[in-house]
């Protein structure tokens, strides 16, 4: 924890009445909070002026770098919390992956994994591999007081199909050969991961994150029954090992409308919603006892201010009746949205919901 945050069980003391971490437990909130997946990122001019010349992974482990990215949009915008700026593919390279992030393409792999002797080359993640991480998370809970800090990894099965594919993939059939042909091999795959994924996240718990977001980008092309058979295990090994600091866990992933039940039950208290779902039925099919975020269109930003304030409202009147709601996007922002949008939705969305 950082030197002027005191840690209650039930993460930063600082944080712990914000309106963010009040909705992940479902409690009363002032306001909506909002936060958007992205937000710190491609889309702000001042992101592109300080990443200039520098690679993706590099400027992840460049602490004053991260903690400058990861407060733009908090100056920016007005959001209720901070979103850490990394990668997911972070906490492989530094356990010795040979991977590099290209423009355009995404992560790439140079030697996939798909043998069970590969296997050894995943060793244990400890907080010493990635010392800038607890360097970055201090200054920023420093500079954010009372605003909370996400901290972020990706779940098992997408780093899983990032390292199995060598890289990014529309069909996952390596992952889903291996997944379906060696089950024994997939299983301790997906747990390996599943251990250096908690491991990354209590690092950034442990450093003053108030929250956690595992981000399963690629669940969606899984069928249920693939998921809580081949999936779910792991993602829940990793809920489970953080369980203890009680700070929020949240889960997300993309067109998985037909997961979100068991997002649900993998461990999170709140679980991610793409825009593809309302969240009124999303709550339907979570159940009882989480709260949502989401999930207005990414698109939508590209229209009018009326035409953003009246989708805004559409999410909000599906989430009246939810136990906590966290406003978000259905997904990332995209690279071309106009930033002034974000912060109009933000204002929108407090002015809204004041209570």
């Amino acid at each position: 924890m950082t030197a002027n945050d005191t840690f209650t069980g039930q993460g930063p003391a600082a944080t712990y009445d914000s309106a963010f971490l009040k909705a992940c437990r479902r409690e009363p909130v002032p306001h909506t909070p909002v936060w958007f997946m992205r937000q710190a990122g491609r889309s702000l001019p001042e992101y592109r002026k300080v990443r200039e010349g520098v690679p993706m992974l590099e400027s992840c482990m460049r602490p004053e770098l991260v903690t400058e990215i990861t407060l733009q949009p908090v100056r920016r915008h007005g959001v209720d919390a901070a979103i850490y700026f990394s990668d997911i593919v972070v906490p492989l390279k530094a356990i010795g992956i040979d991977l590099d992030i290209k423009p355009g393409v995404g992560p790439v792999v140079e030697q996939p994994i798909r043998t069970r002797a590969d296997l050894a080359r995943l060793r244990d993640l400890g907080p010493e591999d990635v010392p800038y991480v607890t360097e970055a998370i201090g200054m920023l809970t420093r500079e954010l007081g009372a605003t909370p800090l996400i901290g972020f990894a990706g779940a098992p099965f997408t780093l899983a199909s990032y390292l199995v594919e060598g890289g990014p993939s529309r069909t996952y059939e390596n992952a889903k050969a291996m997944m379906y042909g060696d089950p024994e091999l997939w299983a301790d795959l997906l747990d390996r991961l599943a251990d250096i994924t908690a491991a990354f996240l209590k690092v950034q718990i442990e450093a003053g994150a108030s929250a956690v977001q595992l981000f399963d980008s690629w669940a969606g092309a899984l069928a249920p029954a693939d998921y809580r058979r081949s999936v779910m295990p792991a993602s829940a090994k990793v809920f489970d090992a953080v369980a203890g600091y009680g700070v929020p866990r949240i889960h997300f992933g993309v067109g998985t409308g037909e997961l979100l039940k068991l997002l649900g039950e993998a461990g999170a208290d709140v679980v991610g919603v793409d825009w593809r779902v309302p969240l009124d039925e999303a709550a339907r099919r979570v159940g009882p006892g989480k709260a949502l975020q989401g999930n207005l269109d990414p698109t939508v930003l590209f229209t009018d201010k009326d035409t953003v304030e009246a989708k805004a409202q559409e999410v909000l009147d599906a989430a009246a009746g939810l136990e906590g709601h966290v406003f978000n996007l259905g997904h990332g922002v995209m690279p071309n949205t106009d930033p002034d949008a974000l912060t109009r939705l933000t204002e929108y969305v407090h002015t809204a919901t004041a209570r």
